[in-house]
């Protein structure tokens, strides 16, 4: 070593809590797949089901599983302090606290968590791509990720909807509630599986409803839904197929989570004004992005986990063409959100005083 590498010695204590840092990111992605197959194989579902603390035996034979795969895959969990468990006996017990069941267990609750889970292997199985995407500057769009991917966003986003989307958001609008009770015309961009444009469609008989999406996945799960919900006054489309509204005709428009996944999002919302009537409004929902990264990482625990998503979803997405945006998960703070709706020819911009935990919420009008 010479004397200009004094500086880099490895200092051997330091060296350990890196290594340890390290590998604690690996044990959390293993974790992850783990509580992939929990949700899969209904191993949460079964064990909140029993109510009690029980061995493994007791919930391989609810779940109808092997044992023994349920034995290590129940201690993982433990580990994790995911389940709790009492040591004290042999075997062990395994039970789930009131707050486990209510993000691993219950899709009626508005925490349950287990959308990102759902499509955990489609995400990681992206890595593949990645090292070409880096080459190329090229993403791939949600489609990517199949059929699952879109049932793991409908998964992610629809609990706390179904809460609150109807009964805390729409009130928050000024005057919106009343138009829709009235009869509106209301468009949905990036509709997904369709979950608000079914639930607003329901609350509100009077008013019309179009959702929007480009993946062939998403719109096929929302007419599925649609033909089983019985609602006549939505329909979904392509609208590269079936354009959207070019004239002014629309008195609400909602885009949730899905403008920074768009490749053009400036257009977009230039398409949104053209749709859009002079008094009405647009609730754009998006992920609560800061400023600057420094900014992001001070007040964002989940940080690590937005960016190394954006990469495997989301920027990916705002890659998958040409010239695309990229704004990433991350790249949609309330300051550029207003700057791109004030070029939009837009000239109101409001935050909402909803509370949630990833996503801000903006009321923007002429």
């Amino acid at each position: 070593m010479t004397d200009t590498d004094t500086s880099r010695e490895i200092d051997p204590d330091k060296l350990k809590m890196f290594s340890f840092g390290v590998f604690t990111q690996l044990s959390g992605a293993v974790t992850a797949g783990m509580i992939h197959l929990g949700d899969k194989l209904g191993l949460f579902t079964a064990l909140a089901a029993i109510g009690r603390p029980a061995t493994t035996a007791e919930l391989a034979d609810a779940a109808e599983l092997d044992e023994r795969w349920v034995r290590e895959w129940a201690h993982n969990q433990a580990a994790a302090r995911i389940l709790d468990v009492d040591t004290s006996v042999s075997p062990e017990l395994f039970t789930m606290s009131p707050e486990a069941v209510a993000v691993l267990a219950d899709p009626d609750h508005v925490a349950y968590g287990m959308g990102m889970f759902h499509r955990f292997p489609q995400t990681m199985a992206a890595l593949e791509h990645m090292p070409e995407s880096f080459r190329s500057g090229l993403g791939h769009d949600y489609d990517s990720h199949g059929c699952e991917g879109a049932i793991g966003i409908e998964k992610s986003f629809e609990p706390w909807m179904r809460h609150h989307l109807l009964d805390t958001v729409l009130p928050a609008l000024d005057g919106v509630v009343e138009r829709l009770e009235e009869g509106a015309h209301v468009i949905d961009i990036g509709c997904g599986a369709g979950g608000a444009v079914l639930m607003m469609a329901e609350r509100f008989p009077k008013s019309t409803f179009v959702g929007y999406d480009i993946s062939d996945h998403a719109l096929r799960r929302a007419a599925e839904r649609l033909a089983e919900s019985g609602v006549t006054n939505a329909r979904f489309a392509d609208p590269r197929l079936a354009p959207m509204p070019a004239d002014h005709s629309c008195d609400l428009v909602t885009t949730f989570d899905c403008i920074h996944d768009m490749t053009r999002p400036q257009e977009m919302m230039d398409a949104i004004r053209a749709a859009i009537s002079d008094d009405g409004t647009w609730l754009l929902v998006d992920i609560k992005g800061r400023d600057s990264f420094a900014e992001n990482v001070e007040k964002n625990p989940m940080a690590p986990l937005m960016y190394g998503i954006s990469v495997l979803s989301c920027m990916s997405s705002a890659l998958s063409e040409p010239d695309g945006a990229g704004l990433g998960t991350l790249g949609l703070p309330a300051s550029k959100a207003q700057e791109m709706a004030e070029a939009a020819g837009f000239g109101q911009f409001r935050k909402l005083d909803v509370d949630h935990s990833v996503n801000s919420f903006y009321e923007i009008s002429v």
